[in-house]
């Protein structure tokens, strides 16, 4: 059982941070129940395995249509038994369903509902259409990333969607839930992928204020403009990481490599940091990747090789640690962190829109009789599970 387990959540079905979030719940013991729309939206991927959308695991699907009243009730006596809500809908888009907080939080007073949007819920483009790449630009992230021959390079859609996002979301809601605890009443958790992004770049920003940190991209530390902290290229194609930024690592790092006996100018000189990357480059292109595997890994050096998704989960480490995990066939990420006593556990594949329909609103509390008037009704969806 996990840490969470007796806890009760609600997704209203979104794509991105907000089922991303939820999944850090279910794996964590949560009970999660996904409220979904009736008939696929196309922004999934419908059609195929549902084991494959590995951000639907450990959670049942109800199919509820939300243009029928009954069906608005019937998540509004979900709502009266949950912990908290969870949705990621644009500003308004909630209300004008019949499902927002003032609502919810008359059935409930102690609930936590969270919001996820890209901008906020207020501002002058808060009800503007965007994606992680557009919220990372405006906090300053997307501008810091790259080189300074390439321009912006989007770091995927890691830092918007789930680090911006489903993260902090994921935090408000148990920190409100803490509070919940102490003062007996929820609270509306207001999240967004800029402002979530923007908190990431913290410690940047204090190295910006300092003039530490360069506007000019490509010549900063941390961002491919320091030599000792960066990728390169090997003499098979494939690429190493090197991030040795302290004194005593980066002596060995010249050791390893037979760079000591360059001459090379002083660690700090930034004026010197282009051409001896070119060294480097020289360097590391001399030996396979398994060769300086064999000859830096494991040592103090910081050092690590850049692995594929293909590779990744076989690394002696990930082995050992049992840092991926199989579900119905399809490796994925264990859930992170561990626990000593309350393990946590990636749940089951992800299911087909609605398949839990009559199961789940039984374990929440419906009758048989309610939930066969609501199917009768059309309020709800009953789907079958996925046949392969």
């Amino acid at each position: 059982m996990g840490p969470l387990a007796g806890m009760k959540i609600i997704e209203l079905a979104g794509i991105g941070p907000v089922p991303f979030c939820s999944t850090l719940l279910a794996d964590m013991g949560a009970q999660v129940i996904r409220v979904d729309r009736t008939a696929p939206s196309g922004l999934g991927i419908s059609g195929k395995n549902p084991a494959f959308d590995v951000l639907g695991r450990g959670r049942k699907s109800i199919s509820v249509d939300l243009k029928n009243p009954n069906g608005v009730e019937a998540v509004l006596r979900l709502v009266e038994s949950a912990d908290a809500l969870v949705e990621g809908f644009r500003p308004g888009v909630a209300e004008r369903l019949g499902l927002g907080p003032d609502v919810c939080m008359a059935r409930n007073e102690k609930l936590v509902y969270g919001r996820m949007t890209g901008w906020g819920q207020d501002g002058p483009i808060s009800h503007a259409a965007g994606h992680d790449i557009n919220y990372i630009a405006l906090s300053g992230v997307l501008y810091s990333v790259g080189n300074k021959d390439s321009g912006p390079i989007p770091p995927l859609n890691l830092t918007g969607d789930f680090g911006g996002g489903a993260m902090f979301l994921a935090f408000g809601v148990m920190a409100a839930l803490w509070e919940v605890q102490r003062s007996g009443k929820g609270q509306v958790v207001d999240t967004s992928m800029l402002e979530g992004s923007a908190y990431l770049m913290l410690p940047i920003y204090g190295m910006h204020g300092s003039g530490f940190w360069s506007d000019v991209r490509g010549t900063n530390i941390l961002d491919t403009g320091a030599p000792f902290y960066g990728t390169y290229e090997c003499a098979d194609g494939n690429w190493v990481s090197i991030g040795s930024i302290e004194p005593k690592f980066y002596a060995e790092l010249l050791e390893k490599t037979g760079m000591d006996k360059m001459n090379l100018p002083p660690q700090m000189d930034r004026e010197s940091w282009p051409e001896v990357i070119e060294t480097y480059r020289a360097v590391f292109k001399t030996k396979t990747r398994a060769e300086w595997c064999e000859i830096m890994e494991g040592s103090d050096i910081c050092f690590a090789p850049v692995l594929s998704m293909t590779e990744a989960p076989h690394h002696p480490q990930n082995v050992a640690r049992n840092a991926f995990v199989d579900v119905a066939g399809v490796t994925q990420p264990a859930p992170a962190p561990r626990f000593s006593r309350t393990q946590a556990k990636a749940g089951g594949p992800a299911p087909v829109l609605g398949q839990d329909t009559s199961e789940g609103l039984a374990e929440w509390g419906f009758s048989e009789d309610e939930i066969a008037t609501l199917l009768a009704t059309g309020a709800v969806v009953q789907n079958k599970p996925y046949q392969g």
